[in-house]
């Protein structure tokens, strides 16, 4: 059985970690990426993500040089994100140490996109993340743009048009619940993982322990966990310890050293 994994989702401003509610509220400051993805590949998370939020406003790619520190400090896979438009931009990234790249909003401006990255650099490397917010009427509309961009896509449809491009994962982010602790989108991954074929990473709203497991349970292949690694005493040994001891496929090792 295919083991599920822990990601710490970084959010990046200005090379430092920053974390929100609903993408731009009450934004504040939460260390500095290279020290705390060193614990956290102490720690035992599986992977991690970065995403600079200031990228896509900015009109350019996320910053390569946090990537090459990171690199040099943990030994465990990690996705970058944020205003990636061009195979030139990914090929920095790929070069400066990351093992993966994520895709946004160049995805929704040109779908074509994505095909020709996995054709370039292959599908394992690439991760479609996709931000969407419930509207009036409660369905759910695909957001660009660091979510300022309504498109009225439907996310799960999304999803599947970006697995034909052969994105290689694909990131489900709700706009609503970012930040919030309150729990993941339960019905959308479970509607998701049983409807896709890559595997599916859930996004936004880990608040508790159970939160995660309920999370994993609709069968999702990873969860993401941002604020509450870091404004809670919850952390990837402590979630994973909580995961095997009710029986999910985690994996046992620990630390990206051992």
């Amino acid at each position: 059985m295919l083991k599920q994994r822990i990601i710490p989702k970084f959010l990046l401003s200005r090379g430092r970690l920053v974390k929100g509610v609903g993408f731009h509220g009450n934004l504040r400051e939460a260390g500095n990426p290279v020290s705390t993805a060193r614990v956290y590949d102490a720690y035992g998370a599986d992977e991690l993500v970065f995403l600079d939020i200031d990228a896509t406003p900015e009109g350019r790619p996320a910053d390569g040089s946090v990537v090459e520190r990171v690199s040099e400090e943990v030994f465990m896979p990690f996705t970058v994100g944020g205003g990636i438009r061009s195979l030139e931009q990914i090929e920095v990234l790929l070069k400066a140490g990351a093992d993966k790249v994520s895709i946004n909003t160049a995805a929704v401006e040109r779908p074509g996109f994505v095909r020709e990255a996995a054709s370039r650099f292959g599908d394992q490397c690439i991760v479609v993340s996709i931000d969407y917010r419930t509207v009036d009427g409660g369905a759910r509309h695909v957001a660009s743009r660091c979510g300022t961009t309504d498109t009225a896509m439907d996310p799960l449809e999304w999803a599947l048009r970006m697995q034909d491009m052969h994105a290689g994962e694909v990131m489900l982010c709700s706009i609503d619940r970012d930040g919030s602790m309150s729990g993941y989108d339960l019905e959308l991954l479970a509607a998701a993982a049983s409807r896709l074929d890559v595997p599916v990473i859930a996004s936004s709203g880990a608040g508790s322990l159970r939160d995660c497991a309920e999370a994993l349970r609709t069968g999702v292949s990873a969860i993401t966990v941002s604020s509450m690694f870091l404004f809670s005493d919850h952390s990837p040994i402590k979630l994973r310890t909580y995961l095997a001891s009710n029986g999910f496929p985690v994996r046992s090792q620990l630390g990206g050293h051992s």
